[in-house]
């Protein structure tokens, strides 16, 4: 039996600037942070030579090529595991479309409990890498890379997207005070709602690729990573207030059907209980809303925002993990 434990993440800036209609033009830069909720992936050894996949649905198949699950067939492909194995998992938070990068996260651990049950030790850099394989080159996936490297990586990161591909993980260099203030400040409420990630980012990665109003603003949600880099740095979290706001305003206008309604009115009402600033996590259209405001203003926040459910969170400094091999296990 092999466990893996992987974070999922919340991107603070540059969304979107990892999609390679953009990068591998004009590169691109985020600024995210792994968080203490994880995906875990269970890998066994099987009685007989079949395969069992447990997730929201349970398939038992005779071979790979079976396997309804594209990110669970394709890893066993490229791994070349052929049978014989257990696969289950579960997750700290729903599971898909929440923004926090749910299915980079689960490709990430499934990826590193499949290596260490082969009995090969594998680094963040390797494991970011061949999850972006799975997920983008062989199932298909319209997204961008910053997700799987948080996931790989763990940690509060600045990462910048080359258009050669390569991506360059750079851990922001600043303060336990700052970091400390840094999550004692955030809020993050679970709108209740889920969506796929993919048509939303399909679109956004056709505009990006044409219409250079939104390259443009792209650039300048690519510029907002910088300045947050550069003010966590300077020991100046409360600039991730103002940062989130411009962001979020910059990134309405990229899709139509980023916010909506609904969100924007929870937006104005945290914005009034006196939030600095904030964002929809992810492609937006649901999932998860996280506000940055002083301590002192949270239950304010919260009382305005009672209709939506409050997650505490912090930031996972370790990255995906092994927590049990039970072949090594005392």
């Amino acid at each position: 039996m092999i466990i893996s434990r992987t974070p999922l993440r919340m991107s603070f800036a540059g969304g979107g600037s990892d999609l390679p209609a953009y990068y591998q033009e004009f590169g691109g830069a985020v600024v995210s942070a792994a968080i203490n909720k994880f995906v875990y992936v269970n890998v066994n050894q099987k009685f007989d030579e079949g395969i069992r996949v447990g997730y929201s649905k349970n398939e038992e198949v005779a071979h790979t090529a079976q396997i309804a699950h594209p990110l669970v067939r394709n890893a066993l492909q490229f791994l070349k595991i052929a049978g014989g194995v257990e696969i289950t998992t579960i997750a700290d938070i729903p599971s898909s479309g929440t923004g926090l990068g749910s299915s980079s996260t689960f490709t990430v651990g499934l990826l590193h409990a499949l290596q260490e049950y082969l009995g090969r030790q594998v680094d963040a850099p390797t494991l970011a890498e061949q999850a972006c394989h799975i997920e983008i080159d062989l199932c298909g996936e319209p997204i961008g890379k910053q997700d799987q490297y948080a996931a790989a990586f763990g940690g509060l990161n600045f990462m910048e997207f080359l258009p050669s591909g390569a991506v360059k993980v750079s851990p922001i260099t600043c303060s336990a005070q700052t970091v400390q203030r840094l999550q004692e400040n955030l809020l993050m409420f679970y709108t209740g709602k889920t969506r796929s990630a993919s048509e939303l980012l399909l679109e956004q990665s056709e505009l990006l690729g044409r219409d250079t109003q939104k390259q443009q603003t792209m650039h300048q949600m690519v510029q907002l990573a910088r300045n947050l880099r550069e003010a966590l740095e300077s020991n100046h979290p409360d600039a991730i207030g103002e940062i989130l706001h411009e962001g979020w305003v910059l990134k309405k206008s990229l899709v139509s059907g980023i916010s909506e309604q609904e969100i924007d009115r929870h937006y104005a009402l945290a914005l009034s209980a006196g939030a600095m600033g904030g964002k929809i996590l992810g492609a937006g259209a649901g999932g998860f809303l996280l506000f940055y405001a002083p301590a002192e203003r949270h239950e304010a926040i919260k009382h305005a925002l009672a209709h939506l459910k409050p997650v505490e969170v912090a930031f996972d400094t370790l990255g995906s993990q092994i927590i049990f091999n039970e072949k090594i296990a005392p």
